[in-house]
C-alpha cells in the first residue's frame, strides 16, 4: 500500500457524524500551508478562491489544466490529505469528468467535491440521472487508479432554492447509489433542517458555514460529519486587499494591513 492510498484511507476515516472534520478551504500553496500550520487534519480547496486567483469567475469557467495545477501545488505543499473542489467536473460529459478525476488523482488528491448545479443558463440543477452518471464515472476513475477516493456529492437544492428536505434526500440517495461517499448540502445552517438532513441521509453530511452559522460544537450535536468554510476565507482575504487599497488611495494611511502576517513568518512557512 503506497502513501497515496494510505492517505486516502485516513481521509475517509475523518468523516464521523458528531465529530466533524473542519475544513478551512485554501486556494493556493501559501493558504494551504497556513491552514495546515494552524492544526488542520486535512486541506480542501475552494473552487471560487482558485478561480478568482486565476482571473476567472467561479462556476465552471476555470479550465481543467489550471484547476489540476493548483491541486498539485497544494498537495505538494502540505503533508496532509487534500480534497479538491472540482465544481461539476470540468467536462460536459461523463467521460470528460473521468479525465478530470484521473488528473486530480495523479496530482495527489484523495477526495473530490462534485456539484449538481449547472452554470450554462439552463435548469438550476442537472437531472438526477445525469448527475448520477457523472458520479459513477468519478467512482470508476478512482477504482481504476486503485485509490479509495472520497467522493463528496454536492446537492445544491437549498443553495439554488429549488428543493427542500425531501428533494435533497432523494438526490442524496441516488448519488450514494452511484458511488458517492458523502453528501454536501450548502445553503442551509438552520439547526432543525440540518438535523433532519443528518438523520435522513445515510452517509456523512457536510455543511457550509460562515459568519452567523452555528459553531462546530453545535453542528456536531446535530450529527454533522464535515464542516467547510468554502470561499469565505478567500473572500475575507480579498476584503483586506480592498480595504487597504481604498484606505491608501483616500486617507493615505495603512491601518487595514496592521494585523498582517509578517514577511518573515510567511517566507519561513514556504521554506518548509
Amino acid at each position: 500500500m503506497n502513501e497515496h492510498h494510505t492517505r486516502a484511507l485516513h481521509f475517509r476515516s475523518l468523516h464521523v457524524p458528531g465529530e466533524p472534520l473542519v475544513l478551512v478551504n485554501a486556494w493556493d500553496a501559501a493558504s494551504a500551508r497556513i491552514v495546515a500550520a494552524a492544526g488542520a487534519r486535512a486541506v480542501a480547496t475552494t473552487s471560487a478562491g482558485v478561480a478568482w486567483s486565476r482571473g476567472v469567475p467561479d462556476g465552471d469557467a476555470l479550465g481543467r489544466e489550471t484547476a489540476v495545477d493548483v491541486v498539485r501545488r497544494v498537495a505538494a505543499a502540505v503533508p496532509l490529505p487534500v480534497t479538491a473542489d472540482i465544481e461539476s467536473g470540468y467536462g460536459d460529459t461523463a467521460d470528460e469528468v473521468t479525465e478530470t478525476v484521473a488528473a486530480v488523482l495523479a496530482a495527489g488528491a484523495v477526495g473530490v467535491n462534485v456539484e449538481d448545479a449547472r452554470h450554462d443558463g439552463g435548469a438550476p440543477l442537472r437531472p438526477v440521472e445525469e448527475q448520477s452518471a457523472r458520479l459513477a464515472a468519478v467512482r470508476s476513475a478512482a477504482d481504476r487508479a486503485g485509490i479509495p477516493l472520497y467522493v463528496n456529492a454536492r446537492v445544491d437544492t437549498f443553495l439554488r432554492g429549488v428543493g427542500g428536505i425531501a428533494e435533497t434526500v432523494r438526490r442524496a440517495e441516488a448519488y450514494l447509489a452511484a458511488g458517492a461517499d458523502g453528501i454536501f448540502v450548502p445553503g442551509v445552517v438552520d439547526p432543525d433542517t440540518v438535523a433532519a438532513l443528518a438523520a435522513a441521509i445515510p452517509a456523512p453530511l457536510n455543511v457550509l458555514v460562515g459568519p452567523g452559522a452555528p459553531p462546530v460544537a453545535a453542528l456536531a450535536k446535530l450529527g454533522v460529519a464535515r464542516v467547510s468554510l468554502g470561499s469565505s476565507v478567500a473572500e475575507a482575504a480579498y476584503a483586506v486587499a480592498r480595504r487597504a487599497a481604498e484606505e491608501a488611495f483616500t486617507a493615505g494611511t495603512y491601518g487595514a494591513v496592521a494585523d498582517a502576517l509578517d514577511y518573515g513568518t510567511l517566507n519561513e512557512l514556504m521554506r518548509r
